[in-house]
């Protein structure tokens, strides 16, 4: 017979393996490569690291913000969670439609000194999707299942970062465009989810 204790530790680890899966998906580091490089390719290795870091730590603290202050945000201005998943949801339906016609986002000009923290950080590893997958994690499964999943997406990311030139030479970017639209019908499918859950509870 399972102990209660069991039960909530596999409930907590599959609902941290759904959020860091979600996340992680809307992020799309695999699918951004070829616009990281493109934004660092006149740096050397060590400004790249250097860059990275920066974007991942500009990363970190607009999630670790919507985690700690989401629910206060969606108090303040009067929006229920039912409502918000289904905002959030179509949000993300529209994100992953895009993904998949435009294959990604269209590389934007700015200086290798200033990439770090925006684009690569905000918004291109963290735009809408990730902070409204934040949230809707933070409704559906608490804050600790949403901090782990954070830190846990953005380790992966960290490790394809540190090791972006030899992934993308193994890609490519028609290779990075195919895990792109991969990765565009989970997010679709995931929004899909959040979509019929926060109608069924508002009904």
């Amino acid at each position: 017979m399972v102990s209660f204790e069991e039960s909530v530790l596999t409930f907590f680890l599959i609902d941290l393996m759904k959020g860091t899966i979600a996340l992680f998906l809307v992020v799309d580091p695999l699918g951004n490569i070829p616009i990281f490089v493109g934004l660092t390719k006149n740096v050397d290795e060590v400004k790249r690291r250097s860059v990275f870091r920066s974007a991942i730590l500009t990363g970190l603290v607009v999630l670790f913000l919507f985690t700690f202050a989401g629910q206060q945000i969606l108090i303040l201005f009067g929006i229920s969670i039912n409502s918000f998943m289904v905002a959030g949801g179509l949000l993300l339906l529209i994100i992953a439609v895009r993904l998949l016609v435009v294959g990604g986002w269209h590389e934007l000009s700015a200086s290798p000194e200033s990439v770090g923290a925006v684009p690569i950080g905000f918004p291109l590893l963290v735009g809408p999707g990730a902070i409204t997958t934040t949230i809707l994690i933070l409704q559906s499964s608490g804050v600790i299942v949403t901090v782990f999943s954070v830190l846990i997406t953005f380790v992966i990311v960290w490790l394809i970062l540190r090791y972006i030139t030899p992934i993308f030479k193994i890609l490519g970017e028609n290779g990075s465009l195919v895990v792109t639209r991969l990765m565009a019908m989970f997010i679709a499918a995931i929004a899909i989810q959040y979509i019929v859950q926060g109608i069924k509870n508002l009904i």
